[in-house]
Formats: structure tokens, C-alpha cells, sequence
């Protein structure tokens, strides 16, 4: 998989892109809002796709270094992420 931009931006979120100019890592593009809420978007190869698809796995390899654990949601669909940020 791939990271993108994502593709929505609900209200209060600014693009951020982290690790921009930090080798050895990848440019990882956001979404961030003040409290501290990011949204990724990743893009599949259609071998992941095919994978996905008939196994129903996704891992997800969260670096802590050692601090406690945030929490994670992932989801295929925008209108999840974006429902989320719409509840007020």
C-alpha cells in the first residue's frame, strides 16, 4: 500500500504532511485537527486488493517506541471517517 492525499477533509482539519524531509522514513500525507486526530488514506495495489478480498486481512504495524498505544480505526469507507467528525 501506498499513502495519499486523502481525499476528504472534514471541517476543523488542516493537511500535514509528516516526515516530509525526514529520511529514512516516507512522506506520510494527513489530515490533522487542533486535538490531535489524524486521517491517513492508503491506496492498495490490485494484488493487496485481490489479497483483501479473498482472505478479508489487513495488518496494521503500529511503532510505539515504547509509549502507550493510541487509538487506532480503520475503515474502507470515507463516509465512516467523516460521520465520526460530524457528530456534535
Amino acid at each position: 500500500m501506498k499513502p495519499q492525499d486523502p481525499d476528504i477533509q472534514p471541517s476543523g482539519f488542516k493537511y500535514l504532511v509528516y516526515a516530509k524531509e525526514q529520511p529514512p522514513y516516507r512522506p506520510l500525507p494527513s489530515q490533522k485537527n487542533d486535538v490531535g486526530d489524524c486521517i491517513f488514506q492508503w491506496k492498495m495495489s490490485w494484488w493487496e486488493r485481490l489479497r483483501v478480498l479473498f482472505c478479508g486481512k489487513v495488518y496494521i504495524n503500529v511503532l510505539t517506541f515504547n509509549k502507550p498505544l493510541q487509538p487506532q480505526r480503520v475503515s474502507v469507507n470515507s463516509k465512516q471517517v467523516l460521520r465520526w467528525y460530524e457528530r456534535a
